[in-house]
């Protein structure tokens, strides 16, 4: 598997709190939280996922195309997909 699974066209809202650790799903196909954090499903692929602290509690845009270059916040990209 080269490259991601699209897990959804649009990103997904998601709570966070300040300074807790996330694991962003990197393949695409993870089943938690809807694909948007791992659930060891990468194994056996070249993907890993990508783990990040939430800086603030609040909303962000979690990307789910899984081609952001903002990893793992939605940047805009499934417009183009």
């Amino acid at each position: 598997m080269k490259n991601p699974n699209i897990a959804d066209n649009k990103p997904l809202m998601f709570e966070t709190e300040a300074g807790k650790s996330y694991a962003w799903c990197s393949c695409g196909l993870s089943k938690k939280e809807g694909g948007a954090f791992c659930d060891g499903s990468h194994i056996g692929t070249d993907f890993t996922p990508h783990i990040f602290v939430a800086e603030k509690t609040g909303k962000v845009a979690i990307c789910m195309c899984k081609h952001t270059g903002n990893k793992p916040l939605c940047d805009g990209t499934h417009a183009k997909l």
